[in-house]
This record gives C-alpha cells, sequence and structure tokens, in this order.
C-alpha cells in the first residue's frame, strides 16, 4: 500500500491515469506525425442505461514512426509475448519484439488489453498486421497460446502462409513436455532435437530419446515439425528459439508494469528514445572506424575461421562452386565426417550455413580454398550499415502536456473488474513452471570474482584493507 501511495504522490493517481489516455493519444500524434494509438472503450452502464459521459478502458495498441521504421531493417521475424501488470489495477501488456542484425532486441509494439484471449490477440495482430509488419513471408515466434493461434488462424488476419508463417518458442514446448514426462536428461534431449540443424542431427537426438520412451516421441510428433524445430523450419527463424520477453523487460521496461497506465505508455517513449540514441550511437562509431559487419557476425566468423582449419577440401563443380569438405580431425561434437557445400545456393549439410545466413566453418574453408571473400556470402542484415539503419531514426523531443490538445470525449474510467484485491499481500500473478527451477547441479560461484568453491564473504581477492574497511 505504501508502495502504491509512493508511485501516486510521483506518477499520478491510478483512476485519473485511465483518463490520460486519450489526450496522450493526441500528443503524441502531434509530436510525432506518423504515431499509432488506438484507443478502445467499453460503456458504462447505470441501472441499465448507458452514461454518455464515462466509458471503461478497454484496450490500446500503440506504436511510433522510429519503430516502424526500424522493423523494415531487422531480421523478418517478430517475437511475440504478453507480461502481467502489477498496479493498482490488473491487465495485460502485449509486446511485439524484433530483432537487429547484431542481435539487439527491440521492441516495435505494444498493447495494454484486459488479459490474453483470442479477442485481444487479434485486435493486437490486427494492427501489428496493418501498420508495423506488413511485409510478406514474416515468421511470427511465440507460445502455444490458443488465442494467439486462433488470432493467426482467421483466414482474414493476414497471417497464413505463405504471407507469414509461426513458430513455437522451444522452451515453452519443453516445459510443456516436461509436465507429461519428468526427468531433465529427457526434456535436454528433446531440446538437442530441436535445435538440430540437419535432419540427420534430428534423427540422432530423437532415437536416443526414443529408446528412453517412444511415448516421448509420440508427443512431440503431435506439433508439426516446422513448428518447433530448427531443421524444418526453411531458415526463417535466424536460429533464433527461445522467448526474450524477460530479457526486453529487464533491459528496456525495467519497473514500468507497476506503474499507473499513463506513465507506463509514456515511459515506452521515453525509454525507446534512449535506445535509439544508444544503439544508433554504437553503430555510427562502428562504421566510422571502417568495420563491415555487427560485431555479432564478427564473433561468430572468428570461432568459425578456429575450427576451419581442421578440414579437407575437394573441388566437384568449378562452374556452381560445389565443394566436398572433409574433417581431418574431430571437432567434439556431433559430426558427419564429410560435407556437402554450395557455395552457389548458400548450402551446407551442417545447416548453419542455411538456419544463420552467413557462411559457416565449411563454407568458410570452401571460400579460403577458392580464394574469393566470404563477405559476398552474408546476408545484408548483419551489415554494420542495416544495424545503423535501425536506429537512423530517431525520437522527436515530447510536447509538453499543457500543449496537447484538448480532449472532450467522455472521461475513461478503470474497469472495477480489474481492481487487484485491497487487503493483504498481493497474490503472485506469476505461473511457475520447471523454467523456474534451478540446476541443481550448477556450481555456486562467488559473486565477487566468479569462482566455485566459495562466497563473496571469503573471496581470496578481497584485500586486507577492504576487509578492515568491511568490519
Amino acid at each position: 500500500m505504501a508502495k502504491q501511495k509512493s508511485i501516486a504522490l510521483i506518477y499520478g493517481d491510478w483512476d485519473e491515469s485511465y483518463n490520460d489516455l486519450p489526450r496522450w493519444v493526441l500528443g503524441v500524434q502531434l509530436t510525432m506525425p506518423g504515431s499509432v494509438a488506438v484507443l478502445k472503450t467499453s460503456p458504462v452502464r447505470i441501472e441499465g442505461q448507458v452514461d454518455e459521459s464515462q466509458a471503461y478502458f478497454h484496450r490500446l495498441f500503440w506504436t511510433f514512426p522510429p519503430c516502424i521504421e526500424a522493423f523494415c531493417h531487422c531480421k523478418p521475424l517478430v517475437s511475440i509475448d504478453g507480461t502481467h501488470l502489477y498496479g493498482k489495477y490488473g491487465g495485460t501488456l502485449l509486446i511485439a519484439i524484433a530483432q537487429d542484425g547484431n542481435s539487439n532486441i527491440l521492441p516495435v509494439a505494444f498493447a495494454l488489453v484486459e488479459g490474453e484471449n483470442a479477442e485481444s490477440w487479434t485486435f493486437f495482430f490486427s494492427h501489428l498486421r496493418q501498420h508495423v509488419t506488413p511485409q510478406s513471408g514474416l515468421l511470427v515466434i511465440s507460445d502455444r497460446h490458443n488465442g494467439i493461434k486462433a488470432a493467426l488462424e482467421a483466414p482474414d488476419g493476414g497471417w497464413l502462409p505463405p504471407s507469414a508463417y509461426r513458430a513455437f518458442y522451444i522452451r515453452h514446448v519443453a516445459a510443456n513436455f516436461a509436465l507429461t514426462f519428468k526427468g531433465k536428461d529427457a526434456r535436454r534431449l528433446l531440446v538437442n532435437a530441436a535445435y538440430a540443424k540437419t535432419e540427420v542431427e534430428f534423427d540422432y537426438w530423437f532415437d536416443i530419446l526414443r529408446s528412453e520412451d517412444p511415448a516421448m516421441c509420440e508427443w512431440a510428433n503431435q506439433i508439426d515439425y516446422s513448428l518447433w524445430t530448427q531443421h524444418r523450419d526453411e531458415g526463417r527463424r535466424f536460429s533464433h528459439m527461445t522467448t526474450n520477453i524477460s530479457e526486453c523487460v529487464n533491459s528496456i521496461l525495467n519497473g514500468v508494469r507497476n506503474l499507473p497506465v499513463a506513465s507506463l505508455v509514456k515511459a515506452t517513449y521515453g525509454r525507446l528514445a534512449e535506445l535509439f540514441v544508444r544503439k544508433g550511437r554504437e553503430a555510427e562509431a562502428q562504421m566510422g572506424t571502417g568495420q563491415q559487419f555487427s560485431q555479432h557476425l564478427v564473433k561468430c566468423i572468428e570461432a568459425n575461421l578456429k575450427t576451419a582449419r581442421c578440414f579437407t577440401v575437394t573441388l566437384y563443380d568449378r562452374d556452381n562452386s560445389e565443394f566436398t569438405v572433409a574433417e581431418t580431425t574431430p571437432t567434439g561434437s556431433f559430426s558427419l565426417g564429410t560435407y556437402r557445400v554450395s557455395l552457389a545456393s548458400r548450402t551446407c549439410d551442417c545447416g548453419y550455413f542455411q538456419a544463420l545466413h552467413f557462411p559457416c566453418q565449411h563454407a568458410l574453408t570452401c571460400c579460403a580454398y577458392s580464394r574469393v571473400t566470404w563477405t559476398s556470402y552474408v546476408r545484408s542484415i548483419y551489415q554494420i550499415s542495416s544495424v545503423f539503419s535501425v536506429y537512423r531514426m530517431g525520437f522527436t523531443p515530447p510536447i509538453p502536456e499543457g500543449f496537447w490538445p484538448p480532449y472532450d470525449g467522455p472521461t475513461v474510467i478503470p474497469d472495477p473488474d480489474k481492481r487487484r484485491a485491497r487487503e493483504g499481500r498481493p497474490r503472485s500473478t506469476r505461473i511457475r513452471t520447471n523454467m523456474d527451477e534451478a540446476d541443481p547441479n550448477r556450481p555456486k560461484r562467488c559473486g565477487l570474482c566468479r569462482q566455485p568453491g566459495h562466497t563473496r564473504r571469503s573471496c581470496p581477492q578481497v584485500g586486507g584493507s577492504s576487509q578492515t574497511g568491511r568490519h
């Protein structure tokens, strides 16, 4: 209660905050023309009569022009998830998250809804498709919520193949799997099968899973392989297998979920403005030093080059740049021994070339053998110029609220059914699953030097002076 009263003193009253939303919609569209904010209300009925002077807040979708422009230069996929609000009134914040060529996450659209159901998801997806993600062939990564399924499978929603494709977070699939089959080893085998980039590797892990219990494979076979396995995604995932909603909330929207709704919505504008400035400066500085590709790609290529020394290359077709690459020393992981590589079609039997859209260790070996540069086989989103284009369009300083246009509609009030319990400790809305369990085999590490076997208090790296000062 004290926390909520403190927040109310700083950010305003919760109830009055809902009536600030219509003016915010007008203000943000005046600040940044092209901003999208769709506010839905429901009528207030008193003794069977509609009170036209008031309206219940129902839903709000919003996004900003820099986010819309940024998505054009991101990977052609969008992660979708929802998170609960923790303030005086309940609700759910839905977020669409994109990823740039440097593997940075970027929220591109938001919605405040009453909860996760088919109607709220349809509201979110319809405006997301209309205003932010009109591109064809887009991949939507989400959990297996029935509301998401209904929204994406609507005939007129624009989310059916070939306009768009769907995939599941493997962590959610594994969590559902663990509800039926206990034991972390079996879950690990399922995850390994999902991450496999080739059918041969998938069959390898799946056969081990079948030897554990054939029922496990029967459970997995009930889900279409294209929805949860990497070797059947046709390269649409960019190896993006798990959820990043928690990372997005923690890094960009930290602390906003317990704010009054108007302050929450305003915070997305300020936080995104800071993010675009910071990431834009980083990309511009890297371009200024002559870098051609993102740091993420450079690290991956350097790691692949270290392994590429262990291969022998044979050229089979000079015109089509087709090779075989044989391992001369074991790589220590799942291996076929010999791989076929086609630089012309950008494929390799290991599956990495197709999945990640940049040369794998075998393709790099073939490039070196043919004396051609590997840079021509990298997808353009990994270029530092593309990363800079994501953050090129900045935000405009917000117009002070005193200059916002007047609002002459009905007073927007919160739905009383969404009011949280007035007394006692708030009940946790988190649904804890096996994803929240800590690994018992993981050694505890010192919080200072990060080495196992001791704690921060007994760390040998702490000098005598600091120990004396601590006492």
